[in-house]
């Protein structure tokens, strides 16, 4: 994929929580940016002297507080993940003045402004892309409800400032303060004109799914988006061999799969980069091992014949894999 990038630089570094960073982006030129809507993200291309490309996707914030960003701006913030080399790489070298290239925002998970009340569900970093949704249901004065889960209160990014914007719509659950979540039991209680949007990691998301299924929902009145790692603590390297191209390419123990192809310039589709579109999924040809999938795209039937991978997150746990590229 090759859309229009765009030269900007950070204007300023904020820090949120212990891990986590916000990132204000600024167009070099000052011109304007493209314009978006609450949900959507931005795919930042990297360049580390050790590895080369590196492409990562960030919700768009939007503001500060109920203010807008200016058209000139992106807002972001990114957590630093132990495994993660994107985060890491982020956090060790942002900083005011650091320049960098970015593409046009994309929304897979738009925002529905005609619903007639909203119910906005995050798990952890999945709060981002319902920051930018709760603004605009506030600035438009729409009805919803906010629901933000965290492991404790001082690591859940933006708290101080949702309690400030939204007020009585807002809950927190910090894992320091109360009981866990019931989320059978939040959606039970919705009306039915309710739409949900949820996000967070995939085992939050999958019991939302859970949830509304047990509950007779139609599958629109759920959206979801996943905030998923490609690399996990415990991830080993691994030989992945090419069998059209007769190309072999080793895949390090913290990089992913479509990482690694890129970086030796293989060409392949994709996308979303989480997991979720299908577009990187790609035929496996043979593996030694047990295939690590991490995508939210191919079903279980899909997953258990092990004939197809998405290659932005998913692995092996074996020592080669071969490819059909």
């Amino acid at each position: 994929m090759n859309p229009k990038l765009f030269e900007v630089c950070v204007g300023q570094v904020r820090q949120l929580t212990p891990r986590v960073r916000e990132y204000l982006l600024t167009r070099v030129d000052g011109k304007a940016l493209p314009t978006w809507t609450a949900g959507a993200h931005i795919a930042l291309h990297l360049v580390s002297p050790s590895r080369g490309l590196l492409i990562r996707h960030y919700s768009l914030i939007g503001g500060d507080g109920l203010l807008n960003d200016p058209p000139h701006a992106y807002r972001i913030a990114v957590q630093r993940e132990a495994h993660g080399l994107g985060s890491n790489w982020i956090h060790e070298s942002f900083q005011v003045g650091t320049r960098l290239r970015i593409g046009p925002p994309v929304n897979g998970f738009p925002l529905d402004r005609s619903a007639a009340k909203v119910l906005l569900l995050a798990g952890g970093i999945g709060i981002t892309p319902l920051v930018s949704m709760a603004r605009s249901l506030l600035q438009r004065r729409r009805p919803f409800q906010m629901v933000y889960c965290g492991r404790t209160l001082d690591q859940m990014a933006y708290a101080q400032t949702l309690e400030e914007m939204c007020g009585s719509v807002l809950e927190l659950h910090g894992g320091d303060t109360g009981p866990a979540l019931d989320i059978p039991q939040l959606l039970a209680a919705q009306s039915a004109d309710t739409q949900v949007y949820v996000c967070g990691p995939t085992h939050f998301i999958d019991a939302a799914i859970a949830a509304a299924h047990s509950l007779n929902w139609q599958p629109q009145r759920l959206r979801s988006e996943a905030f998923v790692s490609s690399v996990m603590p415990g991830d080993q390297p691994f030989k992945v061999s090419l069998k059209r191209s007769g190309r072999d390419v080793s895949v390090r123990a913290d990089e992913s799969l479509l990482d690694a192809l890129s970086n030796a310039q293989i060409p392949v589709f994709w996308d979303c980069r989480k997991g979720e579109c299908g577009l990187c999924a790609t035929q496996v040809v043979t593996h030694d091992g047990q295939l690590v999938h991490r995508d939210r795209y191919l079903t279980d039937a899909d997953k258990q014949q092990g004939q197809s991978i998405c290659l932005c997150v998913s692995r092996t746990t074996g020592n080669t894999l071969v490819l059909d590229l």
